[in-house]
């Protein structure tokens, strides 16, 4: 009987979760940023301040969702985030994006341009001056200017979530960016369990036991190594190669000692103790 109050709560809260993101969105859209651009300043100004808006907001709904009993959550070694260039980062669940930026508060990334369809995200993403994943050449340009002028550009290089179960299959775009950029790498690893919002999930499928999330901070990787005597296209390829072998390796240790389920369970109860 427990148990069911307890996922019946965490239901709600989830359904409650969703809506404020929602609505939370337009908000900032038709109200928030229209204020904002009326404060004086060049873009680059107004795109900063979009930006810590963004982070206040996303740093109050992960606490939220907490606090709600939705999730729980712990870092480790979050100050190697502190001026951290080019985060990389696993893809496991749809709130990978909103922890990440909630945590780093000069946070830039890498976004889908069909976000730009949705009233909710169309305005963080353009007043905010996220970069659009429209043309790789045009990505590299644009991610070399913002981490130029101190923004931490988070890209996940899967280039979409997770397959539960299966091993992470990087793309070379963010090998591109880490090589012609020349720029070092501080990967983040996520790991989430039980698993939810995976690309099969739909938001009402909340798991018999409370999601907690772990993000941890790894040790940097210089990209030296793979420019050094060779062409980027080589040297991205290179680099590439490492890091998938890198990722499956720490994601795998990651989930042989963090506690609790790895899969989705919609039918076992449990309960969630995991605080930050």
């Amino acid at each position: 009987m427990l148990a069911r109050i307890d996922w019946g709560w965490r239901w709600l809260g989830t359904a409650f979760s969703f809506l404020l993101f929602g609505i939370g969105g337009v908000f900032l859209s038709l109200v928030v940023f229209p204020l904002l651009r009326l404060i004086p300043g060049s873009s680059e100004k107004r795109q900063r301040r979009a930006k810590k808006v963004v982070h206040r907001t996303f740093l109050f709904y992960i606490r939220l969702m907490r606090f709600l009993g939705v999730l729980s959550y712990r870092t480790e070694n979050l100050e190697a985030l502190k001026g951290a260039r080019l985060v990389l980062a696993n893809h496991p669940s749809l709130l990978d994006v909103v922890f990440l930026i909630a945590l780093i508060p000069n946070a830039n990334c890498v976004v889908k341009g069909r976000l730009l369809r949705h009233i909710w995200t169309r305005g963080p993403i353009m007043q905010a001056g996220y970069i659009l994943n429209h043309d790789q050449e045009d990505v590299i340009e644009q991610a070399n200017r913002a981490m130029a002028r101190g923004d931490t550009l988070i890209v996940f290089p899967e280039g979409t979530r997770t397959q539960p179960g299966e091993p992470l299959a990087l793309r070379r775009g963010a090998s591109q960016v880490a090589v012609r950029c020349n720029t070092d790498i501080t990967p983040v690893i996520i790991h989430c369990a039980p698993t939810t919002l995976t690309k099969q999930d739909r938001w009402y499928q909340v798991p018999r036991s409370r999601v907690r999330f772990q993000i941890s901070v790894k040790p940097l990787i210089p990209v030296a190594p793979f420019v050094e005597n060779t062409v980027a296209s080589r040297a991205a390829r290179s680099l590439t190669r490492h890091l998938t072998e890198y990722f499956n390796q720490e994601v795998s240790l990651h989930e042989q000692s963090a506690p609790g389920t790895q899969k989705n369970d919609y039918r076992r109860a449990g309960s969630g103790g995991y605080n930050a």
